[in-house]
This record gives C-alpha cells, sequence and structure tokens, in this order.
C-alpha cells in the first residue's frame, strides 16, 4: 500500500508514466512490484492505461478528423467545380449555380462520388446530355473511380402565390393553344402537343374548354368515355387515354352544349378546377374560338404559364389570330410558338401552297413570337384526328411527328424560361436593403426601395375606390421597412408580404414606374 501512495501521490514524479521509446505498450520498472500482488497488478493496469488518452493522443485524433473535414471539403468543391462546367442552354447558366446538382455523396477511401440532378422538367429535351456529361467531368478528376448520377424533376407545382383551387395546386405549366378563328386545327395541334409532350416523359392532362364543339371525344378513344364524381370531395375524376388524363363537356355525356355565355362560363370553370388533375408537368388547354367572355373568363381565372397560337396561309385568319395574340399580350401571357397549318402538300416531285403562305411569318414578325411551324397538309393528319388515335402516336417517326417534336421542345424550353423568369423578376438584396427588378422579356435590372413600393400601393387599404383620396400617409410607412416575403402572381405581378401582415400585389407595369434608386442605401 506504500507502494499505491507513492505512485498516487502528485508531487512525486514516477518513471511508470514514461512512454516507451519504440512505442510498445508500458512496463513496470524492474524491482518495484512484486508479481504476487494482485494489488499492485490492478494498480500496474491503471497506470499503464493512462497514457493511451492522454492530451497529445487526443489532440492527434482531433487534428486527424479536422484533416478529414477539410478534405471532404475540398472534394466536394472539386466535384461542384467540375459540374460548373456544364451550362444550361436555356437559363445561360451552370448547372450548380441552377440549383440542379442535389444530394451529393463522397466515399474518397474507394473514389466513389454520387449525386443526383434535379432537372426543372422531366420533359427536358437535353437530360440525356446532362447525365453524360456529369459522368465525363467528374471522372476525369484524378481520384474519382466511380460516378453515380440519377437524374429527377422538381416536383409540379406552378409559379404563384395566389389561392388557387385545389385541382390546379400541382400544375406546373398551363400552355393554352388558341387561333380565335374555328376550323384552323387548333385541336390537332393541341392533342398531338400533348402527346408528344408525354411521349418525352412528362405528365400531361388535356382541357378541352370548347363546351359549344367539343372534338376531344373524337380524337382520342379512352375506354370510359364518361367522366366520373368522387362524392366525398365533390370532385371530377378525368378519364385517361395512353397516360394523358383527359377532360371534355363531351364526357359528360351532354354532348354539345346549348347555353348562353355565362353559363359556359361556369361549366368551363367548375370542370376546370374541381377536376382532381393530380401532379402534372403540363396541362393543355384547348381554347375555343374568340375573344370573348369565355376565353378571358379562362385566362384570369387560370395562371396561364404561355401560349402556342395556331393559324392558317390565308388573310382572313391573320386578322382573327392577330385579335387573340393582343388578347394574351393584354394578360401578360407570352406567346411561345406560332403555327402554320396546312401550309402546303407535294405532289409530283413539287411543292403547291393552295392557301397562299405568309401568314404565320407575319404574326412572328408582327407580334415578334420567337418560333414558327410548318404543318403540311396530309390525309393521315386528318384521318388520325377521325380516328381516336393523335398522329404522333401512330406514326411517331414521320414528318408531321417530327414537326410535333420540334414544337414540344421549344414549349418545354420556353416554359422553363418563364418559370426562371418569373421566379427572379422581383428579389429583396438584403445586404442592399433594397427590392431589385428585372421584369421577363427585359435586359434592365433596377433597384427601388422597398417604403417606395409600400408607399405605392394601389389597393383599397391604402386608396378610396369612391373618392380616389389617398389613405394611406407618407408617414404611416417607416424609412426602414423590410419585406417578408415575395412570391411570383403569374406572369404580370408578385405579392409581397409586408411585417404589419399586409400582402400588396405589386404589378411589373407599376414597378417599373416607380422612383428607382440610384444610389444603394448604407446599411
Amino acid at each position: 500500500m506504500q507502494l499505491l501512495q507513492t505512485l498516487n501521490s502528485p508531487s512525486v514524479s514516477s518513471p511508470l508514466l514514461r512512454l516507451p521509446a519504440n512505442g510498445g505498450s508500458l512496463s513496470p520498472p524492474p524491482g518495484r512490484l512484486s508479481s504476487g500482488s494482485q494489488t499492485h497488478d490492478r494498480c500496474m493496469f491503471r497506470l499503464q492505461y493512462r497514457p493511451v488518452c492522454s492530451p497529445v493522443v487526443a489532440k492527434a485524433a482531433s487534428v486527424e478528423a479536422e484533416t478529414s473535414s477539410m478534405s471532404k471539403a475540398n472534394a466536394e468543391k472539386d466535384v461542384l467545380s467540375a459540374l460548373s462546367q456544364i451550362i444550361d442552354p436555356d437559363f445561360g447558366t451552370d448547372i450548380v449555380s441552377c440549383g440542379f446538382v442535389k444530394d451529393l455523396h463522397i466515399s474518397e477511401e474507394i473514389g466513389e462520388v454520387s449525386f443526383r440532378l434535379e432537372l426543372t422538367t422531366p420533359a427536358c429535351p437535353i437530360k440525356d446530355m446532362f447525365e453524360q456529361k456529369a459522368n465525363e467531368v467528374v471522372a476525369e478528376l484524378p481520384w474519382v473511380n466511380k460516378v453515380n448520377v440519377t437524374m429527377s424533376a422538381q416536383p409540379a407545382r406552378p409559379v404563384y402565390s395566389g389561392e388557387l383551387p385545389k385541382g390546379l395546386q400541382t400544375i406546373s405549366n398551363i400552355i393554352a393553344v388558341s387561333s380565335c378563328k374555328g376550323g384552323v386545327g387548333k385541336s390537332t395541334v393541341a392533342v398531338n402537343l400533348a402527346y408528344t409532350l408525354a411521349g418525352m416523359g412528362a405528365r400531361v392532362g388535356i382541357f378541352d374548354a370548347d363546351v359549344y364543339g367539343p372534338s376531344l371525344p373524337t380524337m382520342v378513344s379512352p375506354e370510359n368515355r364518361l367522366l366520373e364524381m368522387n362524392p366525398e370531395k365533390r370532385t371530377i375524376i378525368p378519364t385517361e387515354y395512353m397516360s394523358v388524363k383527359l377532360v371534355s363537356f363531351g364526357f359528360a355525356g351532354q354532348g354539345r352544349a346549348i347555353m348562353r355565355g355565362p353559363m359556359v362560363s361556369g361549366v368551363i370553370n367548375q370542370l376546370l378546377t374541381t377536376t382532381e388533375w393530380g401532379e402534372l408537368d403540363y396541362l393543355v388547354i384547348d381554347m375555343p374560338p374568340g375573344t370573348g367572355d369565355i376565353q378571358l373568363t379562362l385566362c384570369q381565372v387560370v395562371p396561364l404559364t404561355a401560349a402556342v397560337i395556331v393559324t392558317t396561309p390565308q388573310k382572313l385568319a391573320f386578322i382573327d389570330v392577330a385579335k387573340g395574340v393582343r388578347m394574351f399580350s393584354k394578360l401578360k401571357v407570352p406567346c411561345v410558338a406560332v403555327v402554320e397549318n396546312m401550309c402546303h402538300f407535294d405532289a409530283e416531285g413539287k411543292r403547291y401552297y393552295p392557301f397562299g403562305k405568309g401568314s404565320g411569318a407575319q404574326v412572328v414578325q408582327q407580334f415578334g413570337i420567337p418560333h414558327l411551324f410548318d404543318l403540311p397538309i396530309r390525309p393521315t393528319l386528318s384521318a388520325s384526328g377521325d380516328s381516336g388515335m393523335p398522329e404522333v402516336v401512330a406514326d411517331p417517326v414521320g414528318d408531321v411527328s417530327k414537326t410535333f417534336q420540334e414544337l414540344g421542345v421549344c414549349v418545354v424550353q420556353q416554359c422553363a424560361k418563364i418559370r426562371q423568369q418569373v421566379s427572379t423578376a422581383v428579389t429583396y438584396d438584403k445586404s442592399l436593403r433594397a427590392i431589385r427588378v428585372k421584369v421577363p422579356d427585359s435586359d434592365e435590372e433596377f433597384l427601388l426601395h422597398p417604403a417606395s413600393v409600400r408607399r405605392n400601393d394601389r389597393s383599397a387599404q391604402s386608396v378610396d375606390e369612391w373618392t380616389g383620396e389617398q389613405k394611406l400617409q407618407y408617414t404611416d410607412i417607416p424609412e426602414d421597412i423590410e419585406p417578408e416575403d415575395i412570391r411570383p402572381m403569374g406572369n404580370y405581378a408578385v405579392s409581397i408580404t409586408w411585417p404589419d401582415g399586409f400582402s400588396q400585389i405589386a404589378p411589373y407595369d407599376q414597378l417599373q414606374t416607380m422612383e428607382r434608386l440610384v444610389e444603394v442605401p448604407q446599411i
């Protein structure tokens, strides 16, 4: 016991605490402990164990963990730097800045890298190129032995912050196919475009908005030709044909409607907004002819992403189409393509233009619509519309299908651009304490003072609707006010939430007229 006291005494330095030079285990100096003493053996075990957990060893372990963490961070930086070489041609930005790279996992021990590319749509026409390039650029890193790339798409959701009917809350893009004139092949274009998008991997639905003369029941052949009701939810269950969801007044068992305009608007609204569409990447709306109450109701109730215009070569068709383009322009719905139907036919080695030519090109030039597609006069195209099987399904490799494939790629790319522009059109820059504005289809970018935006609200809470008197006073808004949230409202405005709970609708047109910041506020 005397030995124990000596060893445990803090004032006595013991050779038992020395680490051996050869890195072996500790052993007692000869002659200090008797081998037969169990007490001494237990004490010796304690003394031999302590140096293993010494501060020196713990610090070494900490340094090793820190080095491993730094090494992993450098590896992630290498991978992201390599992936940033891939540029999205639609956005003009690398895929890392676009936020496409998700779930990055690195195992340096075996040199394995795994990540997911989440694109804006499953119908992305260059998704295979993205996957190939991602594999190539990461595999070129010297320490990488294996690359695992998984492709996915963003969940279906609209770029809209307002209160939407439940059935429309999980639809990413709503495309209006319009002609404003009957008999030009609008329904043919709408149906074949929808099935082209479905063939590209998208989840698609078609809404036939022509109550007076629904075409969808003739152009497709679903097994169930009647819409069903969900009695509990009081919703409509769409029918399906080849994985595309379909809703038409012709599937309601009523044939064609004989009713006045206001009633038709109500029927269309009910069919569209109470349908259980589920998650859709694209909902194609076959618009009825004209620019009246029904068309305006559709454009105002539904957050349309874009419009495709269908025309024929005649001058008369151009006059009506021009009205439709102006309507979409006023409602801030971008027209992304013009389809000129029944342009020509080929016979005896020559091409004939029976209805003249130039109407589609005139629409493009006059209204600045970026893309023009020509459809020929083909008996098979007309026959497929009557047979219940779309041409792109009946002949997926034919010339007509190739034109629709090009149109589908155009629609996918333009919708992606529009969503990107709208989602980043108005943002709050906290570092500058200013609202940054870049209106879609404009290269101009400018800054606004948050207090100025709040003071320029023109709603009934700020301005008397009857007298026009300003109820919101200048001094009511503090100079240092900051927005809590900014969300897009379709293609024409943003919704700004302020600290007092007020939600302000700020149209792009109004923001462009406000006094702009020349000098950035000092923080």
